[in-house]
């Protein structure tokens, strides 16, 4: 089969695509032909060398996609060759085949594409967390949402609208305002400074928001700050663009709340994986919930999509078709 690896840290030029060996499914596995796979910041994390240092180089890369089942390893009773299936967090996604443990796949629906359900995986359950686990949005709440129109922030305002929630978006230049709101922004802040707190104070008419969900890295953190009401809920993720400085616990204003959201405790268990993927599929069957897919590439171009997704002009989900 074919797959991109990377030889070593570094930028793009450490991407490869190379002939393997096809993988073979252990007991409990299943084979999967691949027919989509996601491209996420993880990646380029992954890549830079700042997460899965413990994984020897070379290494595949690709933790989401969507496609059908080959083949089965020995106990597998609940999935069978020929099913389409979804996964996220399945290291190795970057290639033409890749062998998954059984309770890190989803069923997908046939009315649901796989291009759908292999954008929607990743990003889908991560908004799915902020806004139902996290921060249970309520009618009425004022979120202020980072990268409205990326992948995650398309799908976060959609769900927070859901909720009867009121969403301000921020985006870092003007041609991305229409992708925000689209997805149902109430209003959009175009910043690339991470000098935005005082217009989402304007549009609350000085209160602030309930919540923020902030994924831009340390130049947004304190007027993410600024921005929250008293008692107001900071939800903080995406490691790749670092961390924010020490904090004095003591010195946190207006008795507000921070937290660093990670969606795997969204679906800590393969039955909650299941269930709220079924979920985010359901609401893309009834068309409550869009999925945007912002450029596709075949998979030997993958270095094109981390060139793209890293430059910050991408909107919506990027995806590789092997």
């Amino acid at each position: 089969m074919k797959a991109v690896r990377m030889r070593r840290p570094g930028g793009t030029e450490a991407l490869e695509w190379v002939d393997l060996p096809d993988p073979a499914p252990g007991p409990g596995e299943a084979l999967v032909e691949i027919a989509a796979a996601g491209v996420n910041f993880m990646d380029i994390g992954a890549r830079r060398g700042v997460i899965w240092t413990d994984l020897p180089d070379p290494k595949i890369l690709g933790v989401e996609g969507a496609g059908r089942i080959v083949a089965v390893g020995d106990g597998v009773t609940e999935f069978r060759p020929g099913q389409r299936v979804a996964w996220v967090y399945g290291p190795g996604s970057y290639a033409q085949r890749i062998a998954l443990p059984v309770t890190s796949l989803a069923p997908v629906p046939d009315a649901i594409s796989d291009r759908t359900a292999a954008a929607l995986m990743m990003q889908g359950l991560t908004a799915s967390h902020f806004a139902t686990d996290f921060h249970p949005v309520q009618p009425g709440d004022v979120a202020l949402v980072h990268a409205a129109a990326g992948g995650v922030g398309l799908l976060l305002t959609q769900l927070i609208k859901l909720r009867g929630g009121r969403v301000i978006g921020r985006v870092s230049s003007e041609d991305k305002v229409a992708a925000a709101r689209n997805a149902g922004a109430d209003h959009v802040i175009v910043n690339s400074d991470g000098k935005f707190a005082d217009e989402a104070l304007r549009l609350t008419g000085g209160e602030g928001v309930h919540v923020v969900y902030d994924g831009s890295g340390p130049a947004t953190f304190e007027d993410s700050v600024a921005s929250l009401r008293r008692s107001g809920t900071f939800c903080w993720f995406g490691p790749v663009l670092g961390a924010p400085q020490s904090l004095e616990l003591m010195q946190l204003p207006k008795s507000i709340k921070i937290g660093y959201a990670v969606f795997l405790d969204h679906i800590h268990t393969p039955s909650l994986f299941r269930e709220r993927t079924a979920a985010l599929f359901g609401l893309v069957g009834s068309r409550d919930l869009k999925v945007k897919i912002g450029a596709e590439y075949a998979l030997a171009d993958a270095a094109q999509a981390h060139q793209l997704m890293e430059s910050r002009s991408s909107v919506g989900k990027l995806l590789l078709l092997p």
